[in-house]
């Protein structure tokens, strides 16, 4: 018989609370002004642009990875920009929200 089960016994009527878990810490840096999130076509091609990310450049390729993970699409980081391949505005808002970003849409 184990500590719970003799408390048990003990006080019949009591309900343990809840533990509190505290909330996790972001592991990325979360800013104040909205990243603008825009579509544009290149050569064709139907991409979602992300820019306005003002974080370190480290920040800046674990959110790129983490959008290219979750998505399960390329995409590639220049001049301060986020490029995913294909138009994935409202997922990627999505994602963005949940990770506790501000976003604005841009366009279309």
């Amino acid at each position: 018989m184990d500590l719970k089960d003799q408390l048990k016994n003990l006080f019949p009527d009591h309900t343990p609370a809840e533990e509190e878990k505290p909330s996790p810490s972001p592991d990325i840096w979360l800013q104040d002004n909205p990243i603008i999130c825009k579509y544009e076509k290149r050569k064709g091609k139907p991409v979602t642009i992300l820019e306005g990310y003002n974080g370190a450049e480290n920040d800046f390729k674990k959110l790129a990875k983490a959008l290219k993970t979750q998505l399960s699409v390329g995409g590639s980081i220049k001049n301060e920009t986020i490029i995913i391949q294909g138009d994935y505005r409202e997922k990627i808002m999505q994602i963005l929200v949940k990770k506790g970003f501000k976003v604005k849409r841009v366009g279309g």
